[in-house]
């Protein structure tokens, strides 16, 4: 009975390990896809007009699919964490980026908005108390350096392309931040509920743009509308929920880590779709960058156990589960 116990959990554990990779890939290979988007369709609409006509699009979409679940409005514990990322995450972020990407091709783009990692592990040091290791210094010391790197190959285009690096890592801060703030709110709200209102708080965040964005919309090719309507079905609505879910059974810094094949996607999105590629020292510098997450999130060796020792506590094989429980 306890085999067959045993067996049952198994699969069962399998089963969701299994939908926690598909939710993380479809979040990767949609937001990949979005800085493609935002590129092409900047071209036609203004930073915040894009993040607001995106965001209405995928409160629309996501309203539709909470009411059809009916699951209502989250509890009273979860609207602190929903509104703070919602305005962050959802509002700031996307204005940032949208205005980044007007100045810095899409790869470089999403190279140096992927220090996000990083900056997670930063907060948690600092927020939760989880201290500053030497590896999670050096990281950043090394990423910091593939910014100035990036910083100093797109200066040839001005002070508007230094600008747009610089808009790309507050982009990465806010959505650090957010993905901090969000974590434990999942455990009030389902994550249809909280990417929902999320979305409607980024909404609401970005409303000041609505007139730019109506009068821009009217100049715009139906083929600028269409993607601002992709950018909120399926890279918003579609991903943030499937980054979600996968968070609320997951570790921010396991999700965190997912992201790194992000800015590989948009590299070669970018070369098939708009036949941009970052030139040779600014791929040096965002690769720099991805170096410097990788370096911070490095583990040391698990200690060795004789055979038949037992491991040091039920978390031992899952380093960030056994953070958590010690905090």
């Amino acid at each position: 009975m306890a085999g067959g116990a045993s067996r049952q959990q198994d699969k069962s554990g399998g089963r969701t390990g299994g939908r926690v990779l598909a939710a993380a890939s479809v979040t990767v290979v949609l937001w990949a896809s979005s800085f493609i988007s935002i590129r092409s369709s900047g071209e036609h609409f203004g930073p915040g007009a894009l993040a607001f006509g995106r965001l209405v699009v995928a409160s629309l979409v996501l309203g539709a699919i909470l009411l059809v679940r009916r699951e209502g409005f989250p509890p009273r514990e979860a609207w602190f964490g929903i509104v703070t990322s919602g305005a962050l995450w959802f509002g700031a972020y996307m204005v940032a980026l949208n205005w980044g990407e007007r100045e810095v091709d899409a790869g470089t783009a999403s190279m140096i908005v992927n220090v996000g990692p990083i900056l997670m592990a930063l907060l948690g040091g600092w927020l939760l108390k989880e201290g500053f290791p030497p590896k999670l210094m050096a990281g950043m010391a090394v990423s910091f350096a593939g910014a100035v790197v990036v910083g100093f190959a797109t200066s040839g285009g001005g002070a508007s392309s230094v600008l747009g690096v610089l808009l790309c890592l507050v982009a990465a801060v806010v959505y650090a931040v957010g993905v901090v703030l969000q974590k434990p709110t999942l455990k009030h709200a389902t994550p249809l509920q909280v990417t929902t209102f999320g979305a409607l708080t980024g909404a609401v965040a970005c409303s000041p743009f609505v007139g730019q964005f109506v009068s821009e919309a009217e100049r715009a090719p139906m083929s600028a509308t269409l993607q601002v309507v992709y950018l909120g079905v399926f890279p918003t609505a579609l991903a943030f929920s499937t980054w979600a879910y996968a968070i609320s059974r997951s570790t921010a810094g396991k999700m965190g880590s997912t992201t790194y094949a992000v800015p590989v996607l948009v590299i070669l999105m970018s070369w098939l779709f708009l036949g941009e590629v970052p030139g040779r020292l600014a791929l040096l510098g965002g690769l720099l960058c991805l170096s410097g997450v990788a370096v911070a999130r490095m583990r040391g060796k698990a200690p060795e156990h004789a055979p038949g020792d037992a491991p040091a506590g039920p978390l031992a094989a899952d380093p960030d589960e056994a953070a958590k429980s010690t905090r």
